[in-house]
């Protein structure tokens, strides 16, 4: 009788593949709610606050299940994602805030540039420690 043997880890190129299409869904998520929100005339730190935390959701719950595979969870897990996304919250809202004030109105797409340099920023962050932390067995 042989005792089971866990599963290994996705190798950093699978994971980085699944997490480059859950991110993508993620990022629809949150561009799209974002967009929604400023045509209703939300003020602008509250709607990227909001469509942040939706898309987020939405990439940790799919990325728990797709790309950092063989995961339980768990209290201390969810802690870590909590302590991540709460890091990354401020630093998403503050680099779209930032590029908002430094980028001049009137620029072609300034709010689409804002965001993605904000996106870009919070999701090298999240893979990272994603990677690394969160889900490191």
């Amino acid at each position: 009788m042989t005792a089971a043997r866990p599963e290994p880890r996705a190798g950093l190129l699978g994971q980085l593949s699944r997490f480059v299409l859950v991110g993508g869904l993620s990022a629809l998520v949150d561009y799209g709610l974002y967009q929604a929100l400023l045509h209703l005339d939300v003020w602008v730190h509250g709607a990227k606050a909001i469509s942040f935390i939706c898309g987020t959701t939405t990439a940790y719950l799919l990325n728990r299940r797709f790309t950092f595979t063989g995961d339980t969870g768990g209290a201390g897990r969810f802690t870590g994602f909590l302590l991540l996304y709460g890091l990354t919250f401020f630093v998403n809202v503050g680099v779209n805030g930032l590029a908002l004030k430094i980028i001049a109105e009137g620029t072609p797409m300034r709010v689409t540039i804002c965001w993605l340099l904000a996106q870009g920023t919070a999701t090298t962050i999240n893979f990272l420690v994603l990677r690394t932390v969160v889900f490191r067995r």
